[in-house]
């Protein structure tokens, strides 16, 4: 499984390529936060564990830019619930 996360500006979304298959966590960004607004993972990756790497691998961005963050994304305030070294995050 080859697997690259990256953060796409123009759709504003962050990205997780499986297998040439993508997942990803839409995004609004302001001068001082980042919004999380909704995680899809495609149905051919479902059940591997792949919406839980797309958010660690988001919220690591999100702490790497030194920005505040807001969470409307459901998936991701429950996987915040069970990360909780992430709550330093939120605005």
């Amino acid at each position: 499984m080859t697997e690259q996360f990256r953060d796409n500006e123009a759709r504003s979304r962050f990205e997780l390529e499986v297998d040439g298959v993508i997942a990803f966590v839409v995004y609004r960004r302001s001068p001082d936060t980042i919004t999380l607004v909704h995680t899809e993972v495609p149905p051919e990756l479902g059940g591997r564990g792949i919406a839980s790497k797309l958010a660690r691998a988001a919220l690591d961005a999100v702490r790497a830019e030194r920005r505040r963050l807001i969470v409307e994304c459901e998936f991701i305030q429950s996987f915040m619930k069970r990360n909780p070294q992430y709550d330093d995050l939120l605005a």
